[in-house]
C-alpha cells in the first residue's frame, strides 16, 4: 500500500468513529441504544441485514473456492437458493410476533410464551456460542486483512478488534447499521471494479479472446447445479439438496432466530417495515453474490494466463488469492479504500455480536439475577449497556487471538457446534408460534433432543453426513420431541398474542405482495442460475 492508501484507510477508520460519537450523544435510553429507537427505515436494515453477510470472507472466500479449491466452483452459488424462501417464512412467521411483543431480545418473546427457563436457556446458548463464533470470525478476517495490510496477525486483530469496540460501544446498533452500509457499498463496487480490472488485464494477456474459450472448456468447475449426491452418507456439502433444504433451515434459524441478526427486525416501527427489509433483502442478495462470484470465475482465467502471478500463490491459503490481486493490480487510492471496505468488513463480523450480546446480557440474565438494575436511570442503564460491548468485544477479540497460530479443526469445532443448535433452536420459536400445546418442558426436552440428535450424527456419522442436513434434522427431532413432551406434561395455555392461527398468515395485502415478490425471487435465482450453467 502507498502513502495515499494509508492515508485513505486512517480517514476512514477516523469518520466511523467520529460518526459513532456523534450517534452516541443523542442516545438516551436503551432503546435509542439497542433498537435505534425503533425508527430505522426498512432499506438501511435490509442493507446492513445484506452487509453482515458479505463480510470479508464472503468476498475473499467465494471466488477463492470458485478458482481454486479442488471442489470449488460455481456451485457457490447454491448457497443463495434458499433465501427467498427463508426471508418467506420469517417475514410471516417471527416478525408479527416480534412486533407484537415488543421486546428488546427476542428470547423475551419464550419467556411470555413458555416461561423464564426456556428464555434463560435459549439466551446462555447464544451467549456462548456467538461470543465464541465472533473470536472465529474475527481470525478468519484478520487473516485475509493482515495479508491486505502486511501486517502481523496479532496486531491485525487488535487494531480490528479496537475499532469496533470503540465506534459500537459509542453509537450502539444505529452505527453498526449506518457503517454496514458504507462497508457494502465499498466492497460492492470494488467487486465491480475488480472485475473490470480483470477484463481489461485478460485482454491484454490473450487479446485473441481465448481466456473466453478456456473458461468455456472447464464445464465443471462452472457448473452451478450438483446433484450428484443427497451428502448424507459421502458428507457432500456443495450438493443441491442439502444446500436448499439444509440452507434453509440454517438461513430461518440465523436471520430469525439468532439476536445477532434478528435484533435488526426490532429498530424498525411496524412489523411491515421490518417485512420490507427481509424483502429488499431476498430480493438484493443474489445479485451481490453474483458480482463477486464473476471475480472468482475472471480470476480463474487470470491464473490460468498469469503464470508468474499463480506462482506466487504456491504453498499460499486459497484466501489469499484475493488480496495478492488486489494488492498488486488495483488502482492506488482505490486500494486503500476497498482495503478500507475489507478492514471495515471484518470489522462488522464483530460490531453486530457485541451490540446483540450486550443486549441479551443486560435483558435476559442480569436483570433476572439483580431486579434492581430496573430501576437505574436511563443515563444509568446506557452507560452499564456500553461497558457490557466492551466486555464482549474483549472476550471475543482475546478468543481470537488465542486461536492464532492454532490448528484449523478448533475453527471448524466451533462452527459445528453453531450448526448443532441452530435447527433445535429454530423449533423451539416454531412450537412456541405455530402450536398451542406446547410447554415449557416440552420445549426444553425438544431443544435437548434436537441437539442430542445432531451430536449422535456428528459422532456417530463423523463427516460422511454433511453438516447442512444438521439444520433439518435438529429441527425435526425438536419439533417431534417438543410436541410429544409438551401432550404427555399437560400442555399449556399460552397469553394472548403470543401464537399464530394460520389465518393469522399472509393477511394483509403487502404481505401477500412480498410473498409473490419472493417467489418471483426464488423462480429468478433458479433461472439465471440455469442460464449460467447452460451458457458454459
Amino acid at each position: 500500500m502507498t502513502l495515499l492508501d494509508w492515508i485513505i484507510l486512517a480517514v476512514y477508520l477516523a469518520f466511523i468513529v467520529g460518526m459513532s460519537a456523534w450517534i452516541g450523544q443523542r442516545q438516551r435510553s436503551q432503546e435509542d441504544y439497542y433498537l435505534g429507537g425503533r425508527s430505522m427505515p426498512a432499506w438501511q436494515i435490509a442493507l446492513s441485514i445484506m452487509a453482515t453477510q458479505v463480510s470479508a470472507i464472503s468476498l475473499i472466500g467465494a471466488p477463492a473456492f470458485i478458482a481454486l479449491k479442488s471442489n470449488g466452483g460455481l456451485v457457490w452459488l447454491q448457497y443463495e437458493f434458499a433465501i427467498p424462501l427463508a426471508m418467506m417464512l420469517i417475514m410471516l412467521v417471527l416478525v408479527p410476533v416480534y412486533h407484537a411483543v415488543r421486546a428488546v431480545t427476542i428470547y423475551e418473546y419464550l419467556e411470555r410464551r413458555f416461561g423464564t427457563a426456556t428464555r434463560t436457556t435459549l439466551s446462555v446458548v447464544f451467549l456462548v456460542s456467538r461470543g465464541l463464533g465472533s473470536g472465529v470470525a474475527l481470525l478468519a478476517t484478520g487473516i485475509v486483512t493482515a495479508v491486505c495490510l502486511n501486517w502481523p496477525l496479532p496486531e491485525t486483530i487488535l487494531l480490528i478488534g479496537a475499532v469496533s469496540v470503540l465506534y459500537t460501544t459509542f453509537g450502539g446498533i444505529v452505527a453498526d447499521i449506518y457503517s454496514d452500509i458504507l462497508q457494502l457499498f465499498i466492497l460492492w463496487t470494488g467487486a465491480i471494479v475488480a472485475s473490470a480490472v480483470l477484463f481489461i488485464e485478460l485482454n491484454q494477456l490473450a487479446p485473441d479472446g481465448s481466456w473466453l474459450s478456456f473458461l468455456l472448456e472447464d464445464q465443471k468447475r462452472l457448473q452451478v447445479f450438483d446433484f450428484s449426491s443427497s451428502g448424507i452418507g459421502d458428507g457432500q456439502t456443495f450438493s443441491f439438496w442439502p444446500m436448499l433444504f439444509g440452507g434453509l433451515f440454517l438461513y430461518l434459524s440465523y436471520y430469525g432466530c439468532d439476536q445477532s441478526q434478528a435484533q435488526r427486525l426490532l429498530t424498525t416501527e411496524t412489523r411491515r417495515e421490518a417485512q420490507q427489509a427481509l424483502f429488499i433483502n431476498g430480493l438484493l442478495r443474489f445479485p451481490l453474490v453474483l458480482t463477486y462470484c464473476t471475480v472468482g470465475v475472471l480470476l480463474l482465467a487470470f491464473l490460468h494466463f498469469h503464470p508468474d502471478f499463480a506462482a506466487q500463490l504456491q504453498n499460499q491459503p486459497p484466501d489469499f488469492l484475493v488480496p495478492f490481486f488486489l494488492i498488486q493490480y488495483m488502482p492506488k487510492g482505490l486500494l486503500g479504500l476497498l482495503i478500507a471496505g475489507i478492514f471495515a468488513a471484518s470489522m462488522s463480523s464483530l460490531d453486530s455480536a457485541m451490540n446483540s450480546l450486550s443486549a441479551a446480557t443486560y435483558r435476559d440474565l442480569l436483570i433476572k439475577i439483580w431486579p434492581s438494575l430496573e430501576h437505574l436511570t436511563d443515563r444509568q442503564k446506557v452507560r452499564l449497556s456500553r461497558w457490557l460491548t466492551i466486555f464482549w468485544g474483549v472476550v471475543a477479540t482475546g478468543f481470537a487471538l488465542q486461536m492464532v497460530g492454532g490448528s484449523e479443526t478448533v475453527l471448524e469445532l466451533v462452527n459445528k457446534i453453531g450448526s448443532a443448535f441452530y435447527g433445535p433452536i429454530l423449533a423451539i420459536f416454531w412450537l412456541g408460534i405455530l402450536t398451542r400445546s406446547a410447554n415449557q418442558k416440552g420445549a426444553i426436552i425438544g431443544l435437548a433432543a434436537g441437539v442430542g440428535v445432531n451430536l449422535f450424527l456428528w459422532q456417530a456419522y463423523g463427516q460422511s453426513v454433511s453438516w447442512m442436513w444438521w439444520n433439518l434434522t435438529g429441527f425435526a427431532a425438536s419439533i417431534a420431541a417438543g410436541t410429544v413432551a409438551s401432550r404427555l406434561t399437560g400442555g399449556a395455555i399460552p397469553q394472548e398474542g403470543t401464537v399464530l392461527s394460520w389465518k393469522d398468515l399472509s393477511r394483509t395485502a403487502s404481505e401477500k405482495k412480498y410473498l409473490l415478490g419472493l417467489t418471483a425471487a426464488f423462480a429468478g435465482i433458479l433461472f439465471v442460475s440455469a442460464l449460467i450453467e447452460a451458457t458454459f
